[in-house]
């Protein structure tokens, strides 16, 4: 793709290998301007930016312009589209609070968020402790004094703090939902959570929800 236009928006990406990191920030930023307004951003030449980019465009209405190599990195441009509306809808059950255990369940949950799908994630076990203040996820087992280097190392990468992306989620208009029984096992108040108004729930409200849900992830 070969076609330039004059942006409106630059971003400079470059740094991040994570597709959601990314894309969040673009889609922040197509947020702000009009439609038919074209974005331009930089990323590292990294192939799974051009796939991702491109499903991206095409499930959230955008037209992606160009996709062009340079020495140093991909530049994309992409005219923001109209609004479009939600196309299908993911139903998440988390139960783990480990820090590799977050990461795929949290990333599905916002390439579907971006993709304009109705998200819906319900904590429980474990997992209630990610919506506390102060949670800082580790990793499990033998590995856990090596946390905060496994941390580190995510973060350069582009992968957020768990509960940072629990914050996306919610900009992008996922519920989120929170086991009750569960609270209470791991002594999580509700004046502990990040967030002042999540349902506190058990199975049978979230059975309602996976009933009309397309994708279900459990994790």
């Amino acid at each position: 793709m070969a076609m330039t236009q004059v942006a409106a928006a630059e971003l400079d990406l470059r740094g991040k290998s994570i597709t959601t990191y990314v894309l969040f920030e673009a889609a922040a930023r197509l947020a702000t301007m009009a439609e038919g307004e074209v974005l331009e951003f930089l990323t590292d030449d990294y192939e799974p930016f051009r796939h991702d980019v491109t499903a991206w465009c095409e499930a959230a209405g955008h037209e992606l312009l160009s996709t062009q190599s340079t020495p140093l990195c991909l530049k994309f441009q992409i005219e923001k589209g109209p609004a479009k509306a939600t196309d299908g809808s993911l139903a998440v059950v988390l139960s783990s609070d480990g820090l590799e255990e977050l990461l795929s369940p949290l990333g599905f949950a916002l390439a579907a968020a971006l993709e304009r799908m109705e998200v819906h994630l319900y904590a429980q076990g474990p997992a209630v402790r990610v919506l506390a203040r102060g949670f800082r996820p580790k990793l499990h087992g033998w590995q856990r004094p090596f946390s905060r280097f496994a941390a580190a190392r995510l973060s350069k990468a582009g992968h957020l703090p768990a509960q940072d992306k629990l914050r996306q989620l919610r900009t992008l208009g996922a519920r989120i939902y929170v086991c009750g029984p569960s609270m209470r096992h791991f002594k999580v108040k509700i004046e502990d959570l990040i967030f002042d108004d999540l349902p506190v729930v058990e199975y049978l409200t979230f059975v309602a929800v996976m009933r009309e849900a397309d994708i279900h992830i459990y994790a």
